[in-house]
């Protein structure tokens, strides 16, 4: 067994840390349904309610494997699937049921769908006051963008971190990485987790507003120092750590591929400059002007007598910050993402063995684990169904009714 497929189970003594935790997800798309994944895969049960016939619109977005979509197959495993449709007084019936026996639910929607729906917070409080309600928005339940349409790219561009990213003089660019989708699900877990625990003291559950906004503000934590409690506005390619400074970069080796340095301490700066025989810029760390496009001239001239294994081998050798800059396919195969097990797969009954990202965190007692492959569309609607008391006939009307 290679590294790439350790720990895909659990071993049968150990228990995940949220075993026993009851999720009821009614996401759609990728922040909510990452946020649930990584509660299932700490022990969490997830029952994931989906649109009878289409599903999670995600299932459908390419690249596409054999049914469902890469990305749905990266951010639903640990799940089990139910369709229902909502609009059905009988569907919400059967939400409400499965509201009344979940310790916690995630949704999505656009603030105001679910209270329409008669499915919202307060509503469902009523018949399970312990309910943790976990709301995923763009924009948050309140404020005056709250029912603005939106996606990843429009919420860092209201909190002022597009000019980040970019050249010098050239403007703002469209970032590579989610940071507020992907950072709403790890922002929601946590705060689903806030609420659980606050139960164990109060009794009650509460309403989890999180926004993909507010999520992304957390990035700029570090930037939001300058405009804060300075003059300067950090822009992409004229900040010190924005590409603005030689000593933070990216550079082309000699084979056509990229490096990276990040000798922002002046004790590694110093090391570097004496071992790239560049030893004249150890006293001018931080260049500005004419100075620094001459010393990013020199420094593209140094990077290109080495290839980047060279490169690589210098700076790990010599305590340097730098290292390669991978494809994502050379990412996968690179040493350490296999030893931190950042590539694992498991068996699926349609689409085959599959990949699946690893666990940001590891656990030395409760370690998250795969214990199910995601699910096909409604798999598992007729066992929850069964669970709630319904008969075989009841079961096969609600789902030639459209109920399921």
């Amino acid at each position: 067994m290679t590294n790439s497929d350790r720990n895909t189970h659990t071993p049968k003594d150990l228990r995940g840390a949220l075993t026993g935790l009851k999720v009821l997800d009614a996401s759609r798309l990728l922040p909510a349904a990452l946020c649930t994944q990584l509660l299932g895969d700490l022990g969490a049960d997830i029952l994931k309610v989906e649109e009878p016939g289409r599903g999670d619109y995600q299932r459908s977005f390419p690249p596409m494997g054999k049914v469902d979509s890469g990305t749905f197959l990266l951010c639903n495993r640990n799940k089990r699937s139910m369709t229902l449709n909502l609009k059905h007084e009988e569907g919400k019936k059967i939400f409400r049921e499965l509201a009344a026996q979940s310790d916690v639910v995630v949704e999505g929607f656009r603030p105001g769908v679910m209270d329409r729906l008669g499915l919202g917070y307060e509503e469902l409080k009523k018949i399970n006051p312990r309910l943790v309600y976990c709301a995923i928005s763009g924009y948050g339940q309140d404020g005056p963008y709250r029912r603005v349409a939106g996606h990843d790219l429009n919420y860092l561009g209201v909190i002022g971190a597009l000019p980040l990213f970019g050249k010098a003089g050239e403007g703002p660019m469209v970032p590579g990485l989610l940071a507020a989708d992907i950072g709403a699900s790890m922002i929601g877990a946590w705060g689903i987790l806030a609420a659980v625990l606050a139960r164990q003291n109060t009794g009650e559950g509460q309403f989890v507003d999180v926004s993909m906004m507010d999520a992304a503000v957390a990035f700029l934590t570090y930037h939001a120092a300058e405009p804060l409690f300075g003059s300067v506005e950090p822009k992409g390619g004229e900040y010190r750590n924005t590409g603005g400074a030689p000593c933070y970069g990216i550079f082309r080796c000699k084979d056509g591929h990229y490096v990276t340095l990040g000798a922002l301490e002046d004790h590694f700066w110093a090391r570097f400059c004496d071992l790239a025989g560049v030893p004249q810029l150890k006293e001018d760390q931080f260049p500005e002007g004419d100075a620094r496009e001459s010393q990013f001239q020199l420094m593209e001239n140094v990077f290109r007598q080495r290839t980047r294994q060279e490169w690589v081998d210098l700076f790990f050798a010599n305590d340097i910050p730098g290292g390669p800059v991978n494809s994502m396919r050379e990412a996968f195969d690179d040493p350490h993402m296999r030893a931190r097990q950042m590539l694992l797969h498991v068996d699926h009954p349609i689409e085959g063995r599959i990949p699946q990202l690893g666990f940001p965190v590891k656990f030395s007692g409760t370690p998250a684990s795969i214990n199910s492959p995601p699910p096909s569309l409604g798999q598992h609607t007729g066992d929850v169904l069964a669970a709630l008391g319904y008969d075989a006939a009841r079961i096969a009307t609600l789902a030639q009714n459209g109920t399921t």
